[in-house]
């Protein structure tokens, strides 16, 4: 197992991706491949005292944030993300974890790798906390505009993604949409939830927002747009609510010993909302294992993107979904 980390990528790039990946070699023993220039990483991995679990392997571009993805990739031969993809095309690596430019990252994998028979677009699963544990949101910002036939794909890879990963068995599905009933939602949702009920996936029907905490289903599947939308939401609600709470902890009428037992409960509750546990995104649909990052992510998130990614590519997590998308076409 080996996982290739786009050294270059990300907001923090490269001293903080560098500390995750020392952490995830240290700590958990997962061999990692730096991608990037090797003067820049040698300097920076001088402060740390490092095994031979981890290497660098050198690359003298990357994409900017505000590179034009999919042009920036085919250009930029030598750019970070895209030979952190080569490495895994040439099986010298298993995974791709990057923190950069997310349209590049998928334009790479699509590139490098290709698609998996029977999808049409890949997309960006992100894991939400329910009150009975992990669900998988799906697509969180890799497809802005989506046909019902993308939505369905997005579900079955989704399925075989929750099934595998995170343990669900029989993982029951979702539609995002504004009500209950299948009347409910714009053209593409009422289209989707035909498409959905005619299938073999487990079909719960439309959720709406309100639900995507309650535990009710294990996948809840949108376009991209939403889904980013949703997600962002989420993420700014939680820190919002935070502060609010903080502030009125520290009011005089506030006693000393309630203070402290309220914010072991936020912190408690922030750690389980709090993208860094999970450390990135898994993109589906390509033929191989992909993890994007927060651009902003710290040196914790790098290494439980790096775990994460490990055990993706350890489970097969391919394999399954080509099966599963295989076995709805074939019905």
């Amino acid at each position: 197992m080996n996982v290739a980390v786009d050294a270059m990528g990300g907001d923090n790039a490269p001293e903080v991706v560098v500390e995750g990946a020392v952490g995830a070699v240290s700590e958990l023993g997962i061999p990692v491949t730096l991608v990037g220039h090797r003067e820049i990483l040698g300097k920076i991995l001088d402060a740390y005292k490092t095994s031979d679990l981890i290497s660098v392997h050198h690359c003298e571009d990357m994409v900017h944030m505000d590179e034009t993805p999919l042009k920036a990739v085919r250009q930029k031969k030598d750019a970070s993300i895209r030979v952190a993809f080569d490495l895994v095309k040439s099986g010298a690596a298993d995974a791709v974890v990057s923190a950069g430019n997310s349209g590049a990252i998928l334009a790479a994998g699509v590139l490098i790798l290709g698609r998996i028979k029977g999808v049409d677009r890949p997309a960006i699963a992100g894991i939400v906390p329910t009150e009975k544990g992990p669900a998988v949101l799906i697509d969180v910002g890799a497809n802005v505009d989506c046909r019902p036939t993308h939505l369905l794909q997005f579900g079955v890879m989704a399925q075989a993604f929750a099934n595998s990963c995170l343990g669900i068995e029989n993982p029951r599905i979702g539609l995002l949409s504004i009500g209950e009933e299948k009347s409910k939602g714009n053209e593409q949702v009422r289209l989707s939830h035909r498409l959905f009920r005619e299938s073999s996936l487990n079909f719960a029907g439309n959720v709406e927002g309100r639900d995507l905490f309650n535990g009710d289903v294990d996948v809840i599947v949108c376009d991209g747009f939403v889904g980013n939308v949703a997600l962002k939401v989420i993420e700014g609600v939680v820190e919002a609510i935070s502060r609010h709470v903080k502030h009125e902890l520290e009011t005089p009428e506030t006693d000393p010993s309630d203070a402290l037992l309220c914010q072991n409960l936020i912190n408690r509750f922030k750690r389980k909302l709090d993208y860094e546990e999970y450390g990135g995104a898994p993109l589906l649909g390509i033929k191989g294992v992909g993890i994007v990052c927060h651009g902003g992510s710290s040196s914790k998130a790098i290494k439980n993107a790096i775990r994460v990614a490990a055990q993706y590519a350890s489970n097969r997590i391919v394999e399954k979904m080509s099966l599963a998308l295989g076995a709805i076409t074939e019905g």
